[in-house]
């Protein structure tokens, strides 16, 4: 019965989803269909379908194993993965199949000691859960004389999954990201920076079934091609995620000079982070997205303590997400090497955040004075100058 890889995938979260759950695991069937055709040939199809609470990958064996654990496990909605056999459900085929599964761990591993945990979902089966574990266990000391059984601290745990007609073992179970299928939550519009926070915000919001689009800003010629390049690369990463999307690359130059020349210097990030929000949202607007992203994190810098943010979010109608808000710095860092934009966000080119940085900044701003100065300014007119500088490129997975 083994003649393909089999996949057990689980789906964590959406397990709690009540009358909705049969939607959210027709969202996951089919993101793990998509990301899978990454690496599926059309001679020889992948075969992705859900039952009972699971969702079942069957793949040729030319497939390497690896590589379709890879793709699944960068699924948003995945909570685990079990490369797995099948076989008949009664006892003796379980008993069969588990020595042939031992036999070849004793080889591959050289695992002297398991145990056997049953799981029995046919409640019709005539035999508990313990007591298939006891029986299937016997089998296995008898058909493997070199194993011992160790309750507390075995070398492999056998996982028995008994189920109406065909039954599944597995040793291993490979952790997913978790979270919700992308596109069962709306859609956000990511304020992209080429630093470390703003891609890992991008990637969490999508870890909650978000889809998402992107804004970049850039300050040519202060800042050059490589930092463009940079953010073009840390989109890909996020887009192996999450799949295709828009980034929109904005010149916000002439709105930082005018900014420089009228307003008060202690203020100046604070109102180019105004720009950026209603730029951010009226391309928000103009693309569906029901909400701002920002990878800000509560006091990281000036622009980013309580007050500021305040300051900030006045500018735009939108509700902004800010899913970085109270996390370590150590913390974001982790999760950008773990997703992989780690090691591009360090790369030291420009950033146009870092263009015209006043020397003390403003910490607790007052909205009242931020109006003031900003009355200097015609808003409309420069944030229609930023947009007529607007590219649009689509970004994909490598």
């Amino acid at each position: 019965m083994n003649e393909q890889n089999i996949f057990i995938v689980r789906c964590g979260e959406i397990a709690l989803k009540g009358l909705n759950k049969p939607y959210f695991e027709r969202m996951l069937v089919e993101r793990i269909r998509k990301n899978l055709k990454k690496i599926e040939r059309s001679d020889i199809p992948i075969d992705v379908k859900r039952h009972e609470g699971l969702i079942f990958v069957r793949s040729d064996k030319s497939y390497d194993e690896g590589d379709v654990i890879g793709e699944i496990s960068k699924v948003f909605g995945v909570a685990s993965i079990s490369p797995a056999v099948e076989t008949e459900s009664n006892l003796d085929a379980i008993g069969e199949a588990a020595v042939k599964y031992m036999l070849d761990l004793i080889q591959n591993k050289g695992i002297k000691t398991f145990k056997v945990e049953a799981k029995r979902a046919d409640k019709d089966f005539p035999v508990k859960s313990p007591d298939i574990a006891r029986i299937v266990g016997a089998k296995v000391l008898i058909g493997c004389k070199v194993l011992k059984v160790d309750v507390h601290n075995p070398d492999v745990l056998l996982f028995v999954d008994l189920r109406r007609g065909i039954s599944y073992i597995y040793d291993t179970k490979i952790s997913g990201f978790g979270g919700l299928p992308l596109g069962t939550n709306g859609k956000g519009m990511i304020l992209l920076s080429g630093g470390i926070d703003s891609p890992v915000a991008a990637w969490m919001m999508a870890k909650r079934g978000m889809m998402i689009e992107a804004v970049h800003f850039h300050s040519y010629p202060y800042t050059s091609e490589r930092a463009r390049d940079k953010v073009i690369e840390l989109a890909t990463i996020i887009a192996s995620y999450c799949g295709n999307f828009k980034m929109h690359i904005v010149n916000l130059l002439p709105i930082q000079e005018e900014i420089v020349k009228n307003c008060r210097e202690e203020e100046t990030t604070l109102h180019v982070r105004r720009f950026m929000m209603r730029i951010a949202e009226l391309l928000a607007n103009q693309n569906r997205a029901e909400m701002l992203i920002t990878g800000e994190n509560l006091g990281q810098v000036a622009s980013q303590t309580a007050e500021a943010l305040v300051v900030t979010d006045q500018s735009v109608k939108l509700p902004v997400m800010r899913p970085l808000i109270a996390m370590d710095k150590v913390d974001i860092m982790d999760k950008a090497r773990e997703i992989g934009t780690y090691e591009t966000s360090i790369q030291p080119y420009e950033d146009c955040c870092t263009v015209f940085l006043p020397k003390h900044p403003v910490t607790k701003p007052k909205l009242q004075k931020i109006l003031e100065s900003e009355s200097k300014l015609d808003v409309r007119a420069l944030i229609e100058k930023a947009l007529a500088s607007k590219e649009t490129i689509m970004i994909k997975p490598e």
